[in-house]
């Protein structure tokens, strides 16, 4: 099993998200198991203060590193890697996600406000990701897509496994176009290929057109 903790100071946010879909299969199995984990349940002041005022002036609020450490000390086990969730980190890809599934123990750090005391970053984190060049109200969002992307990689989620290694990125390429029944629809025909039963032929077209869809909407991918 696949155990998931994530530090947040939302974690009502997730009760819709984790609770459908593939990541409530996921649950359900066995697979994995999610732990939000409150970060004010860390704190010891009556105001259960998670940020303050960042030295040297500056708009907004900082993550305190108090409860941040002391939530991932009481979490952390030898086989811990630490992800924090910062438009800072590097780009969230899919060898990031196949690399994470493999570990049996992930903790999540969600940030906020204007981000989180740069000690968080130096002294806990394994790896800082981003989702996107943007920003949002908070890191837990960002959770939630990677975590979907780690879960559905997990052996015995997806219903056919080779659903997880046959689509975009998976081999450095966009998906090919696929079609399913009426073979007619609207004067949109389906290839003729794919109904002739040639496997073959029916490889070497999915690769030619994943390999142009790549080159005319990513080119950047197949440097």
């Amino acid at each position: 099993m696949t155990r998931l903790d994530i530090i947040t100071i939302f974690p009502a946010m997730y009760n819709g998200p984790f609770d459908e879909s593939i990541v409530k299969r996921a649950r359900e199995k066995g697979l994995i198991e999610i732990n939000l984990v409150d970060l004010r349940e860390f704190t010891h002041d009556r105001h259960r203060s998670v940020d303050d005022r960042p030295y040297g002036g500056g708009a907004g609020m900082l993550m305190k590193p108090e409860p941040i450490f002391e939530a991932v000390d009481t979490l952390r086990t030898p086989q811990s890697r630490i992800v924090l969730l910062s438009p800072q980190g590097q780009q969230f890809q899919q060898p990031h996600a196949e690399e994470l599934a493999a570990a049996p123990h992930l903790i999540f750090i969600c940030g906020h406000y204007e981000g989180v005391d740069e000690r968080v970053r130096i002294g806990l984190a394994d790896v800082e990701l981003s989702i996107g060049d943007y920003i949002l109200s908070n890191g837990n969002l960002a959770a939630m897509v990677v975590v979907d992307a780690i879960v559905r990689l997990l052996p015995g989620t997806l219903g056919c496994e080779e659903s997880a290694v046959k689509e975009s990125f998976s081999d450095g390429l966009l998906e090919y176009p696929q079609y399913t029944r009426p073979e007619e629809y609207r004067g949109m025909r389906v290839p003729e290929i794919l109904l002739s039963g040639n496997h073959a032929a029916i490889e070497a077209w999915r690769l030619e057109m994943a390999t142009e869809r790549t080159r005319t909407r990513r080119p950047d991918l197949l440097v």
